[in-house]
């Protein structure tokens, strides 16, 4: 555990606030982050030094309570001296009372602007419930129960709404990246076991359980650096598409634009899935026609700056299209 986190958890058990920021830092270019961020609060805290040697101080638990839009990094020369950890002044926004029409339209515009919330949670509802057939469908092994799209919520209660349902789809994601990146090993552990047993001569109860590079045949050494070159290529975009989807809906600031926002990504898990099937059945007319959802196919625009899925593999395949790459970063 560094020495700059233990003196920040010391802090913030020392001044009780038990809170702290955390932002995501760019994908791509070292010391900038992100403007708006998440509130953790600390939830428990054990300390394990005198188990552990000191090698592990604290043993935490959290729970994320709020966003926070940073405004300013106060200590910014602590990101390359790493001799504590970084502060920033910012603004902890509340979704309880989220800023809109409302504040200052009339009675019609109130109603006008209840109206499009309710239609935009109605929207993402019946694309959710439209995928989640679709995935029963074609029977994919990472894939939400019925009754999670029967039972989710899409309001603004952050315990039991739109972010929850957020929980859970970014859940799904992080299922389908490692059921893929398990899909990449199975092939060469298979390889392996038969080089072992041929070539060493091992039985399957000898195989040991890590065997270093140097030892695999070169065969097999072409393999792993090939096998890496393919995980690069094929997980790396994935991993980069979840988090900054995540951060994308971080930034709106309206539950109904989020709403929209929510819907273009579940769309987008449709239309993956409805092109694999289209190619599956080339060879096969086994899948019936999909329920196809009654929200738009064009990426949404802002007008501002509870079963989850099945835990099992999927093909990891990512959409074709996303808004991430057509609009500006908020990186600062």
């Amino acid at each position: 555990f560094e020495p700059r986190y233990r003196k920040m958890y010391t802090d913030i058990l020392m001044n009780g606030s038990k809170r702290f920021v955390v932002v995501m830092s760019h994908p791509t270019e070292a010391g900038r982050f992100a403007q708006t961020g998440v509130l953790f609060e600390l939830d428990d805290l054990k300390e394990v030094s005198e188990q552990t040697n000191d090698q592990i101080k604290y043993v935490c638990s959290h729970k994320v309570t709020g966003r926070v839009k940073i405004s300013k990094v106060l200590n910014a020369e602590a990101w390359t001296s790493r001799d504590t950890y970084l502060k920033v002044r910012g603004t902890i926004i509340n979704d309880t009372m989220e800023k809109g029409p409302t504040a200052t339209a009339d009675v019609y515009g109130a109603v006008a602007e209840a109206k499009e919330t309710a239609r935009a949670e109605e929207d993402l509802k019946n694309a959710f419930l439209a995928l989640v057939e679709l995935q029963h469908q074609m029977e994919e092994s990472v894939r939400f129960t019925r009754a999670s799209a029967t039972d989710i919520m899409m309001g603004p209660d952050p315990n039991n709404g739109l972010w929850q349902f957020i929980r859970l789809w970014q859940s799904y994601a992080d299922q389908r990246l490692l059921a893929r990146q398990k899909d990449l090993q199975e092939d060469f552990q298979i390889k392996l076991q038969e080089y072992l047993k041929k070539e060493k001569g091992l039985k399957a109860s000898e195989l040991p359980s890590v065997i270093g590079f140097q030892d695999l045949s070169p065969a097999l050494q072409k393999e792993v650096k090939e096998l890496q070159a393919r995980v690069a290529v094929e997980l790396e975009p994935l991993v980069l598409e979840s988090t900054l989807t995540m951060q994308k809906i971080l930034e709106t600031e309206q539950h109904a634009d989020r709403c929209k926002l929510v819907r273009y990504f579940v769309d987008a898990e449709r239309k993956r899935l409805d092109a694999k099937r289209l190619l599956r059945g080339m060879f096969t007319a086994s899948f019936p026609p999909s329920s196809s959802s009654s929200s738009s196919d064009s990426s949404p625009t802002s007008s501002s700056n509870s079963s989850g899925p099945d835990d099992s593999k999927g093909d990891g395949e990512g959409p074709t299209g996303s808004v991430l790459w057509d609009e500006p970063d908020a990186f600062q």
